[in-house]
């Protein structure tokens, strides 16, 4: 029978764990508490004061300032957050949450899970690969483009929450952040790392692949030598944006086919450093990928003329280029978490399903033409198609555009942050504010917004108010006033018609 080890708090307390070790990771081994909602993980090597006083300041003012006010609970499920450090037998350790179960998987991989991965942590690098989602996940494990674009927005959400908290992950990767894809639930790992600038440095310099250049290019030096460039939230906006490219592109924005040194090592150093390029580099096609070197597993994602970054859509194109061209060699011009999420909100706002319901990926990003086709599957869209134009107004009086659109499809909803542009959906959201107050509908032919709890919408050239309850059809150039008070938005209907 296993033994249950008990371990004395400094408290009076104790906290006990089954001694039968669950998992071993670079640092720390780690073993259930006996109502296995909880692990207890020890750290193999001896922690130095600087290490105990950071682990002291995670699991203390840093905890509570994210989780022990308004709102806290949000993250709860976004971060594998620890709880408290114990210490046993001359090892430091702690205790976290366990990962919720939709975080293992459920069917692991093809062929009866011929991997053996059933069962185990939902790592990002089984997602971010088209090589291996095409040949080793099992389909029901995938999720759909519209579920990696969840995924983006709650990784750069939660990136967001901690760079406000003056923290930076330091590690950020897809080996780091565990992801559940048909439930578009994302969780950061590894979090007893955080870097706090100016106070507690970095322990790893990171994960190749998400490792900033200037990183890259300065690993050779002393971790003291001023000139060596260490994790930040800078080099953190660079590991985010090769996060939402991999997820949404699966592959890699700086591994193209441009060859710098022919020894292995310093190739490697060079792409990935001092000469790093964008595959997709508009101008500069220097590292664009070869077809003839793609495997048939790994299509059509690595075509860049198939797939491009375009496809993701205006606000995420523009990040990628600020991110992969601008800020590449220049950190201060990434984009930062804040900005990847407003972008990504706005896109999901842009997503129409696919007419083909054997497309594989399901959903794509309208791209503003009149002859939509999807770019997964090629399928062509047939009929109308209605835009909502959003505007709002600053002084109560004249409308001004947002810079945003909202894509109409069957039984899509409106809610309170669509007709009031003071409303965000965060983690602030209120209660009040997370239900639908309309949606639409495609009947016989004519679409038609249902409302259902919005007091003031009006047709505007009609003056005529549309009350809860009753629906109005989408007609090219309906201008309908969703909300009088500050911050209220005007949406002007524009219908894209393909036959």
């Amino acid at each position: 029978m296993t033994d249950i080890v008990r371990v004395p708090l400094s408290d009076g307390n104790y906290i006990e764990y089954i001694d039968d070790l669950i998992g071993s990771g670079a640092m720390k081994d780690v073993y259930f508490t006996p109502c296995k909602t909880k692990v207890v993980a020890f750290y193999r090597e001896p922690q130095d004061a600087a290490a105990r006083e950071r682990l002291e300041m995670i699991t203390g003012i840093y905890r509570e300032r994210i989780f022990d006010v308004p709102g806290g609970e949000y993250w709860k499920e976004l971060f594998c957050w620890p709880d408290q450090i114990i210490e046993f037998q001359g090892k430091l350790g702690l205790v976290m949450p366990v990962y919720p179960g939709h975080f293992f998987f459920e069917h692991g991989s093809v062929n009866d899970d011929m991997l053996g991965i059933k069962g185990k942590e939902k790592q990002g690098k089984w997602y971010a690969s088209a090589n291996n989602q095409n040949r080793f996940l099992d389909p029901r494990e995938r999720g759909s483009w519209l579920n990696y674009l969840q995924i983006s927005l709650k990784i750069a959400r939660t990136v967001r929450r901690m760079h406000a908290a003056g923290l930076a992950h330091s590690d950020l990767s897809y080996k780091n952040v565990l992801v559940a894809p048909t439930r578009a639930q994302t969780c950061v790992i590894d979090v007893d790392g955080l870097v706090v600038p100016g106070k507690y440095p970095p322990d790893v310099v990171g994960t190749p692949d998400f490792i900033a250049p200037e990183c890259v290019a300065t690993a050779h030096l002393d971790k003291n030598d001023s000139a060596r460039k260490l994790p930040s939230i800078q080099t953190d906006r660079h590991a985010l944006a090769v996060l939402i490219y991999h997820y949404l592109l699966l592959r890699h924005p700086l591994r193209g086919d441009k060859v710098h040194a022919l020894e292995p090592h310093e190739d490697e150093t060079l792409g990935m450093g001092e000469k790093a390029l964008f595959i997709e580099h508009p101008v500069d096609t220097g590292n664009r990928i070869k077809l003839e070197n793609v495997r048939e597993s790994e299509l059509p994602w690595k075509d860049t003329n198939k797939l491009p970054y375009t496809i993701t859509g205006p606000y995420l194109s523009q990040l990628f280029e600020r991110a992969f061209i601008d800020g590449l060699h220049h950190p201060g011009l990434r984009p930062t978490a804040d900005e990847w999420e407003t972008a990504l909100i706005k896109t999901l706002d842009l997503v129409q399903p696919c007419n083909n319901s054997g497309c594989a990926q399901k959903w794509y990003v309208f791209d503003n033409k009149t002859n939509p086709v999807c770019p997964f599957c090629d399928t062509k869209y047939e009929g109308l198609l209605p835009v909502l134009n959003l505007y709002s107004s600053r002084d109560g009086q004249s409308f001004k555009p947002d810079n945003h659109r909202l894509m109409v499809y069957r039984d899509q909803s409106l809610f309170p942050y669509h007709i009031n542009r003071n409303i965000v959906p965060n983690e602030r959201l209120a209660d009040q504010d997370k239900s639908r107050v309309g949606y639409f509908i495609n009947h016989h032919g004519r679409w038609l917004l249902v409302n259902e709890k919005m007091q003031d919408l009006t047709d505007v050239a009609n003056k005529r108010p549309v009350s809860p309850g009753e629906h109005i059809e989408l007609t090219d150039g309906l201008q309908l006033l969703c909300s009088k008070e500050p911050g209220g938005r005007l949406f002007v209907v524009q219908m894209v018609n393909k036959h």
